[in-house]
């Protein structure tokens, strides 16, 4: 059973949703040249582009190859490429601030954004890197944005090894670097509690998937 939506009583603009400063980002130095940054709340009144994202968004629903059988992937996704719009005005306006402010280390844009829908605590996403483009083999960042309920972002050491959590929803900030994505691992597990819809948005540069 899906959870109903609870706003957050700290999630609230007056004049709609905008940006925070990202002088606020907390730079998490991890094992062989990775790193995490993090900033809860970058997004004021992110609960307003929640509702449009799971209204506007075209979501689908994807199955894949897992042993001999055909599974159903447990999230909604939605792929954005370059130069395709946008389906929130705050979404663009954040992928131009985080390209401002990583182009030293990043040399170029974010151009792409990756959309996942965790309806609810069934949905979830297993240990990964996003290793499908260039990231397999050059140090590089996702920027991943979240809408709607905190869901746990897990991450740990590939081979084994302490690991980290954040709590993310409700417009937090994380920033995965370096070569975070080769040498670490995240997930989003499935959880028993009632929980309601997170929006994962997730920016990436051209070639990285």
């Amino acid at each position: 059973m899906t959870a109903a939506y609870q706003p957050s009583m700290l999630d609230l603009a007056a004049d709609g949703p905008s940006l925070g400063p990202l002088a606020g980002l907390r730079r998490h130095p991890l094992s062989r040249g990775a790193w995490v940054d993090h900033l809860p709340g970058w997004v004021r009144g992110s609960d307003a582009v929640l509702d449009t994202l799971l209204a506007d968004v075209p979501w689908r629903a994807e199955r894949r190859a897992m042993y001999d059988a055909q599974v159903d992937v447990p999230r909604l996704l939605c792929w954005y490429a370059a130069r395709r719009e946008l389906p929130h005005p705050l979404l663009t306006e954040a992928r131009a601030a985080l390209t401002a402010h990583y182009a030293p280390e990043l040399g170029e844009p974010f151009v792409t954004a990756g959309m996942c829908l965790y309806r609810d605590g069934h949905d979830s996403v297993a240990w990964h890197g996003d290793t499908l483009g260039r990231s397999a083999h050059t140090d590089t960042m996702v920027a991943i944005v979240s809408f709607g309920s905190p869901r746990p972002l897990l991450l740990r050491p590939r081979g084994g090894g302490a690991g980290l959590r954040f709590p993310l929803g409700h417009g937090d900030l994380v920033v995965m670097g370096g070569s975070c994505q080769r040498t670490w691992e995240h997930a989003i597990p499935k959880t028993a509690r009632p929980v309601g819809p997170r929006v994962s948005v997730q920016f990436r540069p051209a070639g990285v998937a």
